[in-house]
């Protein structure tokens, strides 16, 4: 999850590794919920399918299951695209 972290916009890192902390679980399971919903109106315009990953990866923080299954595609994305986790280069 820290590959993926780095690979962030600033702004967009501080408000994830905000959502990470253990006591904000209720506002976490709410933005992912939100952000899941998002992802399934994509067809509107300013929601997007991009929404959907980001709510799982959120809810997958405190759901034993999605957690499972989020682990499962973060090895198979490392094994066969290690590029896709490198920190982007800061200019």
């Amino acid at each position: 999850m820290s590959a993926l972290l780095d690979r962030l916009p600033p702004r967009m890192r501080a408000a994830i590794e905000w959502l990470r902390v253990p006591s904000r679980r209720p506002v976490r399971l709410v933005a992912g919920g939100l952000l899941c919903m998002g992802g399934f109106l994509f067809f509107l315009p300013v929601l997007g399918l991009w929404m959907l990953p980001l709510g799982l990866l959120l809810l997958s923080e405190d759901v034993p299951l999605l957690r499972r299954f989020m682990d499962r595609i973060l090895i198979h994305i490392a094994r066969k695209h290690p590029d896709w986790l490198e920190p982007k280069d800061e200019k």
